[in-house]
């Protein structure tokens, strides 16, 4: 089935996903993670009442019991379940994606992830089966739950005064303007900050450079030192400098550094994605952080560092996770330790721009699609190609390839979802950097 993806359940509401669909998710969930109650939370997108009612009547016919949260973030349902020691849970949210989008984020004990290669795989072929749904001889009902007031209590340990910060913040019109006005106040400028699934400000998409435009010209318009940008579920944030300049993701993995491993002293393992900047590990040394890197995607990241034990991680898509937050990954509690930050630095005269500068010297491409149908051959040659000149200083084989070198590094992998190979290099200068790009693309001018 389309919806059903390598780290959840999404796609266009009506065509990849409906109403029987959701109803047949909620019925047989309970054969991919036993339980007896399920916690449910939904965005504001104008189907997740649909998805909400049709989720509810699947897990009621099967004699299962929900509680239901109301409008929520995914990381307030993440929170709730690992705190309140649920078995099971789903937010129903289509994140980043079009307001015609919407999916399912299901989740296990501890709020582990459940992906595809965990359990999805199984959920879909039961929903595609020709078994019959009967309804329970004791149906489940459907429980309201009122959890905002501890998770706000729980979030309110990461903030400090912040009225010497001019801040803005975009909520993209999604789940964060729940919360973030009771956290930082009235003292930011806030736009976007009315929830409405229509996302009528833009896309709920904070990689997309005409989706930080807004914020862009809020943070230059009021001379404010920072921008946050949050995305249709507030899971993930990214921001924007003082002059108006994105800062890229995995950047931030290194500036956490200064609160866990600086201020708070935490021993520990960092983890990044396959596509971070070298730059995080060499920032990271200062703090004697040993940084892992593994596969992208929180069905992944998650599950690792818990297995590391890791203190915190992060992913280029602006993606944070925290041993404090159950492992998992929250735009709020990010962007308040980054704001934590900040006003530390500002108090000696730095920038965020001046900051971010002094984490990273090198030159990116930023992350490239190519349109490719047959992925393996084509990453196959890419890997043969480097290592007939070279050998590599680092190699790694999961999710893709990534080669690294002295003065360079790519990373090459394979969408989940989409004919893309994805591409992304880093050099010492601009022209190193292009000589790499060229040559990736005359390698695979042949197969697009």
């Amino acid at each position: 089935m389309n919806c059903f993806k390598a780290y959840d359940i999404r796609g266009v509401w009506g065509k990849d996903l409906n109403e029987e669909t959701v109803y047949r998710i909620g019925y047989f969930l309970p054969d991919i993670v036993g339980f007896n109650n399920i916690l449910v939370g939904q965005d504001i997108r104008l189907s997740s009442d649909t998805v909400m009612y049709n989720l509810a009547k699947g897990l009621n016919d099967r004699g299962v019991s929900v509680d239901f949260v109301g409008l929520s973030t995914t990381p307030l349902i993440y929170w709730t379940t690992a705190k309140m020691g649920y078995h099971a849970s789903v937010m129903i949210t289509a994140s980043h994606n079009p307001s015609n989008h919407n999916g399912l984020k299901i989740s296990g004990l501890n709020a582990t992830p459940i992906g595809y290669d965990s359990g999805l795989d199984k959920l879909e072929s039961l929903v595609e089966s020709d078994k019959i749904t009967t309804i329970a001889e004791k149906r489940g009902i459907i429980n309201k739950t009122d959890i905002y007031e501890q998770y706000i209590n729980f979030l309110s340990q990461y903030k400090v005064d912040i009225s010497n910060l001019k801040i803005a913040v975009d909520c993209s019109n999604g789940m964060s303007s729940l919360f973030i006005k009771q956290l930082l106040g009235d003292t930011p400028v806030y736009i976007n900050d009315n929830p409405d699934g229509r996302f009528p400000g833009h896309e709920p998409n904070p990689l997309e450079a005409e989706n930080r435009k807004q914020l862009t010209d809020t943070v230059v318009s009021h001379a404010c030192d920072i921008g946050l940008l949050f995305d249709g579920d507030a899971d993930r944030i990214t921001f924007i400098d003082e002059k108006g300049n994105f800062v890229s993701p995995d950047l931030i993995i290194a500036l956490l550094g200064h609160y866990f491993l600086e201020e708070k002293k935490q021993k520990g393992i960092v983890l990044q994605d396959i596509r971070s900047s070298r730059a995080v590990q060499e920032y990271l040394k200062r703090f004697n952080a040993e940084v892992v890197t593994w596969k992208v995607g929180r069905a992944y990241a998650a599950l690792k560092l818990r297995e590391l034990d890791g203190c915190y991680g992060g992913e280029l898509a602006g993606h944070y996770y925290f041993r404090d937050f159950y492992y998992s990954d929250s735009g709020i509690m990010a962007a308040l330790i980054v704001l934590r930050i900040l006003l530390r630095f500002k108090e000696k005269g730095m920038t965020m721009s001046e900051l971010t500068s002094k984490i990273s010297d090198y030159f990116n491409t930023g992350e490239i699609n190519f349109k490719i149908e047959n992925k393996k051959d084509a990453m196959e040659d890419v890997k043969n190609y480097f290592f007939a000149k070279k050998q590599p200083v680092q190699f790694y084989d999961f999710d893709g390839y990534r080669l690294d070198y002295e003065n360079f590094w790519f990373s090459i992998r394979p969408s989940n979802t989409e004919p893309y190979l994805r591409f992304i290099a880093e050099a010492k200068s601009q022209n190193l950097l292009d000589d790499i790009l060229n040559n990736i693309k005359a390698i695979l001018e042949h197969y697009e």
